[in-house]
């Protein structure tokens, strides 16, 4: 294990792992409401989520934006292979990649594909678009698309058992 790591679970304790979940489900929720829900004061618990933040174990809170009321309904996963593996192409490829808002997600691999992409569009042909910026900054071998057809599990959650 990672000695960051080792620290973070030391210091860790059920309290916190009850903070994070409910803080997980819901970033909005009044501290005081958080407090009492884990049987503490609420300056103490503010000083538990405080010291979570400067560790960076809460990296930051966000708002979830529903897709389809945002018109990106459709979501497309796109598997990416190359045969250049150089420092100077994956910096090439970071580069392509960050201004294209579509692009929510993106892995480097291991295994038969390089790098998989998970993209939100409004259609098929908002992804076409998308696909041909990619194709006009850089050569890949090979790109192959799914488009998901259900959404079966979806969250933004970690587990925090592990702490």
């Amino acid at each position: 294990m990672r000695k960051g790591f080792e620290m973070q679970r030391a210091e860790t304790d059920e309290r916190d792992r009850k903070i994070l979940t409910a803080l997980q489900a819901d970033a909005s929720v009044p501290i005081g409401r958080l407090a009492e829900a884990v049987h503490l004061s609420v300056s103490a618990c503010w000083r538990r989520i405080k010291a979570m933040e400067d560790s960076g174990l809460i990296a930051k809170r966000v708002v979830l934006v529903d897709r389809r009321r945002a018109n990106v309904p459709t979501t497309v996963f796109v598997g990416i292979r190359t045969s250049r593996h150089s420092m100077d192409w994956l910096e090439s490829f970071r580069r392509a990649i960050a201004d294209i808002p579509e692009i929510v997600e993106a892995y480097r691999l291991t295994g038969e594909m390089d790098y998989l992409l998970r993209l939100v569009v409004p259609d098929v042909d908002h992804y076409d678009a998308v696909y041909k910026q990619l194709i006009s900054r850089l050569d890949f071998t090979d790109i192959t698309s799914f488009i998901g057809m259900e959404e079966m599990k979806f969250t933004t959650a970690v587990p925090v058992t592990y702490l």
